[in-house]
């Protein structure tokens, strides 16, 4: 008998995370996959163009939450989503990464006994100030089966008392995206569509609250770009939340003055032609530490500790803070960026994996 598959994709990560898994279990006779929208980001740069950009159909829900607070977030996806869950009974609920709606998802699946599994589990920064751990930790601890992106994923849970028999390391999904992508990318062609020229230029992308919620923290953040601009062109796709911030703290204008391309947020598509031909990329996203990683371009992340230290053991990944950014970035300036050093399953077949490992645990 089929089994039916709820997907929860929620956050602009998310997205490519679910795409190919999706594609795979829709491909396999024996899954009914369902997509299932939690509406965390609704900019259609952070949704629907990256719905398309990835083939993938409309959702099959849309929850509607929007943003708030994490409390207001939580409870809005918790009730949503119960309401469907109870509707449809799955045999098995796919949570994604570490947002809001993923462990308010777990809960509700742990609560009406429906398997949950965890997609990106295992990943530990060991930081409780940073929302996300807490969602990983409350995610990992009701999932029914893990599926780890790389060994310290096992690693992280073995320690903390989850049975082996719950982990499944299936690589990292983000690298099969990219890979569904990659023939339309030269056809994008996004540094000629901004006038720069392929490797020649760095990326900026900042949203994380230590850096952009406070005057302070934004400001030495901002000295730091500037100092970065006089070394190379940058462009800045500035998410909302971000730009907000700068503009009620009146840094918008001083980093615009600093010759800094500040750029609308760029669907999954147009961004990654734009990353693939990059010098350097300046970041505190998670899911860019692994990109780099897979394409071998230097990335300076701007933040105190990494859920994902292989991108920094095997990979192009430097932690830096706003005063150690310029002497990084001369560093990975001066230097060749090293042949691309990718770990064990970061493959583009990740997806297949996870459904055979689906199929297995279905038997």
């Amino acid at each position: 008998m089929t089994k039916t598959v709820h997907i929860i994709a929620a956050a602009r990560p998310n997205f490519m995370k679910v795409a190919p898994l999706y594609h795979a279990l829709s491909a396999d006779p024996d899954f009914t996959p369902v997509l299932i929208h939690t509406g965390q980001h609704y900019d259609p740069n952070m949704s629907d163009d990256i719905f398309r950009d990835l083939g993938l159909p409309a959702p099959d829900h849309h929850l509607g939450i929007g943003s708030g607070s994490h409390a207001e977030q939580t409870a809005g996806v918790m009730v949503a989503y119960e309401k469907i869950a109870l509707a449809e009974q799955p045999d098995w609920l796919i949570v994604v990464g570490d947002v809001n709606p993923t462990a308010a998802c777990a809960m509700v699946g742990g609560k009406l006994h429906i398997p949950v599994v965890h997609l990106e589990a295992g990943l530990r920064s060991r930081d409780r100030a940073m929302p996300e751990e807490l969602n990983r930790l409350v995610t990992d601890v009701l999932a029914d089966v893990l599926w780890t992106p790389s060994p310290d994923g096992d690693e992280n849970l073995r320690a903390e008392g989850i049975p082996s028999e719950r982990i499944t390391r299936v690589g990292n999904i983000m690298m099969d995206s990219f890979e569904i992508i990659r023939p339309k990318l030269d056809a994008e062609n996004s540094p000629a569509k901004l006038g720069v020229t392929p490797g020649e230029y760095g990326i900026v992308t900042l949203h994380r609250p230590s850096n952009v919620d406070t005057k302070a923290s934004l400001t030495r953040v901002t000295e730091a770009l500037e100092a970065a601009a006089e070394r190379l062109t940058l462009i800045f796709p500035m998410h909302p939340r971000t730009k907000a911030r700068a503009e009620e703290f009146g840094l918008l204008g001083r980093i615009e003055a600093a010759g800094i391309k500040v750029i609308p947020p760029l669907s999954y598509l147009p961004f990654m032609s734009l990353v693939k031909d990059a010098k350097v990329i300046i970041t505190d996203s998670g899911g860019l530490q692994e990109e780099t990683t897979y394409l071998g371009i230097p990335c300076l992340t701007l933040r105190d500790n990494t859920e994902r230290p292989i991108t920094i053991e095997q990979g192009t990944n430097r932690l830096v803070t706003p005063e150690s950014l310029i002497g990084e970035l001369d560093q990975a300036l001066a230097s060749d960026a090293p042949a691309p050093v990718r770990p064990e399953y970061w493959d583009g077949a990740t997806a297949g994996r996870c459904v055979e490992d689906l199929k297995r645990r279905s038997a």
